[in-house]
């Protein structure tokens, strides 16, 4: 068994622990961001079909070379609105939506496509200012907005919680609260994408359904060849 299989059996084995028993799917984004089409491929055959990329630049070439390999694409970084065509073509989820011009492009560029961009909003859950999100109090708002842009579906919420893992629990918990608020305000919501490989548990037994890997899956990062995309990092 290669390392990539065996971490991600892994990782699916920490999932499950956390679960508890609980009959509920989460669902796997492997954080394949600065990773080769090698390793990407090497997971694909592992079973894993979620990859996560945070950086256009890097991320087309990729998609170029693994077409047809059964792939689902989610950017999960942010994005500045100059770059929404890419995203909007390219990919077929979209986790760190955090604005209305934003989301009125990714609709304009993605209505030319068979199937809606699926989107979460990016909730500030840590109200720290190097994060990007939104407020507890601006998120209904920016659901009602998107509900209404015929390119995009609005399936959730994401958030990065604080590394202290107690402040995490609380912050995952908040996201959850204001999910379930949202649901029972009639939006058809399904997934929360919370957790990362320092806090999946955490973030399972708060109600995640979809959790976003990389080290735990590829190993430590390695730089790509070549200069760095534009795109700041996120995961």
């Amino acid at each position: 068994m290669s390392s990539i299989a065996a971490n991600l059996q892994a990782v699916r084995r920490r999932i499950a622990d956390a679960l508890h028993g609980e009959a509920r799917e989460v669902r796997l984004v492997a954080v394949s961001k600065m990773r080769g089409a090698e390793a990407i491929r090497e997971a694909r055959a592992a079973g894993c079909q979620d990859f996560g990329e945070n950086y256009v630049q890097e991320a087309l070439p990729k998609i170029a070379a693994l077409g047809g390999e059964g792939v689902t694409w989610h950017f999960i970084g942010p994005l500045q609105s100059n770059k929404a065509r890419d995203v909007a073509e390219h990919f077929d989820w979209f986790h760190a939506l955090d604005r209305g011009k934003l989301a009125a492009a990714l609709s304009r560029h993605r209505e030319s496509q068979h199937e809606p961009l699926q989107v979460c909003i990016q909730v500030n859950i840590s109200a720290e200012a190097t994060k990007s999100g939104v407020s507890m109090a601006e998120v209904t708002p920016l659901a009602r907005e998107i509900a209404s842009l015929p390119g995009l579906r609005l399936r959730g919420l994401m958030g990065i919680a604080s590394p202290d893992l107690q402040k995490a629990r609380g912050e995952f918990a908040q996201l959850r609260a204001t999910f379930e608020r949202l649901k029972a305000e009639g939006f058809a919501l399904d997934t929360l994408s919370m957790g990362m490989t320092q806090d999946l548990e955490t973030a399972v037994a708060e109600g995640s359904t979809l959790v976003r890997v990389g080290t735990a899956i590829f190993g430590k990062r390695d730089p790509l060849p070549g200069p760095l995309p534009r795109e700041r990092e996120r995961a």
